[in-house]
């Protein structure tokens, strides 16, 4: 049994997000049309059908939506203490991530959070995010 984190697996429309990961940056579709930002990435923008979109760098800090901890089934590479939450970023999109460096019963929702970089063994990163200034509580 292994316990590598699972690698992404970027799709033709997904690439370029991982790619910024891997840079450090989160990247996100702007529609060219409507100027609505979307995300999971995808080549149509859901609100007017567009197929024209643009890569843009996103704010590396947010407010926390929700908070879980997941119980089963239990995941080794992922520890006890892993959290999964929604992140609200000021654009308007809500990324699903890890939140950490943090107790799930200090989590606030709408705390401000921030956006930090974590290789994986595969050699890919992946976004993840604290608080910001530290757990509270």
């Amino acid at each position: 049994m292994t316990s590598l984190r699972p690698a992404p697996s970027p799709s033709r429309d997904s690439a370029f997000f991982w790619e910024g990961l891997n840079r450090d940056v989160l990247l996100g579709q702007r529609c060219s049309n409507c100027q609505k930002f979307r995300h999971p990435p995808r080549p149509m923008c859901p609100r007017c059908q567009s197929l024209d979109w643009q890569t843009i760098e996103l704010s590396c800090r947010g407010t926390l939506h929700a908070v879980v901890r997941p119980v089963h089934p239990p995941l080794p590479t992922f520890g006890p203490d892993c959290l999964v939450a929604l992140i609200d970023l000021p654009e308007g999109i809500r990324l699903l991530s890890n939140l950490c460096e943090i107790d799930l019963y200090d989590a606030q929702i709408g705390m401000e959070v921030e956006v930090f970089f974590v290789e994986t063994e595969s050699g890919d990163k992946v976004h993840q995010f604290r608080p910001i200034g530290g757990a509270l509580g």
